[in-house]
């Protein structure tokens, strides 16, 4: 089930189920709102979504009560979260899937959203979105890859080919906004040739895998599965967490594997992952391909969660397009 997509005027409602809104600043906001109005979209705030506790979050009855509001309510056309975080998952059993259901909308974030994502398209079948959060559209400089891909997969229709930025940046963009530092991409990674064509699923590999053995995980079988994580994966935890997500029922039917690029402090070395991904038998069979723009550094492209793709890598030939979504 694919949801309509976002068009001149649509009104996009932020909510905060994990992180609150309230540590995002002013400034950054601003810039947000005047990128929003370049694609002439129109932003509304969950009416809890600058609550924060000890865990620089709200309770679960307040987070609930703003998803349920944003689908619930007709004139919100698509819902953005303010940022990630840790907790979201605290969510999964309280939400109204019947409600989601009847009320599809575009629904859009990544890191800790990925849970969310995830359940809603497990229990829905509501295709959603790995991509950018309200605060990601508060960056001045090198915003413009994500905004590309941002509008080709959530307002325009047509299949998209994913090709690699230009540059890229780790640094700490919203301390200082005119400090950046970027990087040549060196373009992706090839680990493994093959094709693949088949649903798209993933997202934050670590919390993807709190899914794992509940009725909020997805099946596996026919996908390519494009998975990330934060500078806290370390080459050894990243391996461990792979493995326990090729370890799923259904893995044996993966049809290829895509991973984000990581960050600097994640120690990643483009040989370490490269001994990873050839230590383990089950992949050998399919195309994996890395340093791939999406995740937590910028810029990121937007995929449909649910959707389907192909990925292509013949004689040293790259090929990523997203057919629906």
């Amino acid at each position: 089930m694919y949801p309509r997509k976002l068009s001149s005027g649509d009104e996009i409602r932020v909510i905060a189920p994990s992180t609150s809104l309230r540590g995002i600043s002013s400034a950054i906001r601003e810039v947000a709102l005047k990128n929003f109005a370049s694609l002439n979209l129109r932003i509304t705030y969950g009416e809890n979504s600058e609550e924060s506790d000890a865990f620089n979050s709200s309770s679960i009855a307040s987070r609930i009560t703003d998803i349920h509001a944003a689908f619930a309510d007709p004139e919100v056309k698509g819902i953005l979260t303010a940022i990630g975080g840790y907790n979201s998952n605290q969510l999964l059993r309280y939400l109204d899937y019947d409600l989601i259901k009847a009320n599809p909308k575009v629904f859009c974030g990544f890191s800790d959203i990925t849970a969310l994502s995830t359940a809603i398209y497990a229990k829905t079948g509501l295709v959603t979105y790995s991509g950018p959060h309200f605060s990601t559209f508060g960056m001045e400089k090198g915003l413009e890859y994500t905004l590309e891909y941002f509008k080709k997969c959530i307002m325009d229709t047509e299949p998209y080919a994913i090709k690699p930025s230009k540059d890229w940046s780790d640094d700490r963009w919203f301390q200082d906004q005119q400090k950046r530092n970027f990087i040549p991409n060196e373009g992706f990674l090839v680990i493994n040739a093959g094709q693949a064509e088949g649903e798209l699923q993933g997202g934050n590999l670590c919390t993807l895998n709190l899914l794992q053995g509940t009725e909020y995980m997805p099946s596996l079988a026919d996908c390519i599965l494009l998975v990330e994580d934060d500078y806290e994966s370390l080459p050894y935890t990243f391996d461990r967490d792979l493995q326990s997500l090729i370890h799923q029922p259904g893995f044996e039917e993966v049809k290829g594997l895509m991973i984000g690029r990581f960050q600097h402090k994640s120690e990643m070395e483009r040989e370490k992952l490269v001994q990873i991904v050839k230590s383990k038998q089950e992949l050998t069979r399919i195309p994996v391909i890395a340093n791939a723009d999406f995740g937590h550094t910028t810029p990121q492209f937007t995929f449909p969660i649910g959707g389907k793709g192909k990925l292509a890598v013949i004689n040293g030939k790259i090929s990523f397009i997203v057919i629906e979504h």
